[in-house]
């Protein structure tokens, strides 16, 4: 006799999925080349932190104008703003100063969609996106970058479930 299935499946990832992903990023992480083993390896690593930091700062004036245009989501997108603001300030670390000042000014021109609902799936599917891009950047940095990468990854994912959740 089979057993019947769940009365509710939630759309999206589950919790089992994320950690999945989140220890197969670490291992890939863990697996990458030594630290700048090639001539061009600083200064792709140094572009890819430059990037990755530019990112960070573009999704964080996404976050700020939906909390502009919308301050009834203040409550629940500021924990997830605040993660992605240490995550551009640890990318800055080791990104040059240029690379950050011209994320801060190509993202804050975004418009914001006049329903809440809209624009929290906009966030959704921006944090998606970046996350996909940063898994796929960890395999050409080192080590301890890559590690940075992965991480950030795997809560961009987390975020991009937690918004999804919000939206419906």
């Amino acid at each position: 006799m089979p057993y019947p299935p769940p009365p509710r499946t939630r759309p999206g990832p589950r919790r089992r999925s994320l950690l999945a992903s989140a220890a197969g990023a670490a291992l890939l992480a863990g697996c990458s080349a030594g630290p700048d083993s090639g001539e061009d390896g600083p200064s792709a690593a140094t572009r890819a932190r430059a990037r990755a930091a530019r990112d960070s700062r573009g999704l964080l004036a996404r976050y700020d104008a939906v909390l502009a245009a919308h301050p009834g989501l203040a409550d629940r997108l500021r924990p997830l703003r605040a993660q992605v603001a240490a995550h551009a300030t640890a990318f800055e670390e080791g990104a040059t100063a240029t690379a950050t000042a011209t994320a801060t000014t190509s993202a804050a021109a975004t418009p914001v969609p006049a329903a809440e609902k809209d624009a929290v799936a906009g966030l959704a599917a921006a944090e998606r996106a970046l996350a996909d891009r940063r898994a796929k950047d960890l395999l050409a940095v080192p080590g301890e970058l890559a590690r940075l990468l992965a991480s950030v990854a795997a809560a961009g994912a987390a975020h991009a479930y937690l918004l999804t959740e919000v939206a419906t």
